[in-house]
């Protein structure tokens, strides 16, 4: 039995950037940087960041480029797939990336705004309502959100209309 999942949350480090392929399959990339904090032996705080390579495609990619930003605060699960090719000076590079297959906007306005996607072979899908959620993250992570009086309407999942 083999498996290859991955699952991180992070903060975006640039704008995701679309493209399409020749083949006109939409596919967006982007970066998520995760912090490591620990305590060395002297006792003071240490902090490491760890940048990783995202690649969303389909349906996830038109998701991913237009509701993230730079600094977004975001769960990804996909898989690691690592690429080769040669540069021009004819040395072989490598370059590992996560293949995005579900993503959680987990910013207030993000995750209330619906921001549990997952892929099917069709495209990407809202998580359907009466299941289970995946990964509870607490409150405003994409379930229904009531407004206060003094608070501006906030978007339900049930009013996106993907």
């Amino acid at each position: 039995m083999d498996l290859n999942k991955v699952m991180i949350i992070g903060n975006v480090v640039r704008d995701p950037e679309m493209r399409s392929t020749t083949g006109g399959q939409n596919v967006t990339s982007f970066s998520i940087a995760t912090n490591l904090v620990w305590k060395d032996q002297s006792g003071q705080k240490q902090e490491r960041a760890e940048f990783h390579n995202v690649v969303a495609w389909r349906r996830l990619a038109e998701i991913t480029s237009q509701y993230l930003k730079k600094g977004s605060k975001v769960y990804i699960e996909g898989r690691l797939q690592t690429r080769s090719w040669d540069d021009p000076n004819g040395v072989k590079r490598y370059k590992t990336e996560i293949i995005a297959d579900n993503m959680i906007m987990l910013d207030r306005v993000g995750a209330s705004s619906g921001g549990n996607y997952q892929t099917n072979n069709e495209g990407v899908q809202p998580e359907p309502k009466d299941s289970e959620p995946m990964v509870d993250f607490g409150p405003g992570s994409g379930s229904a959100v009531k407004k206060s009086p003094d608070s501006e309407e906030e978007i339900s999942i049930e009013d996106i209309p993907f």
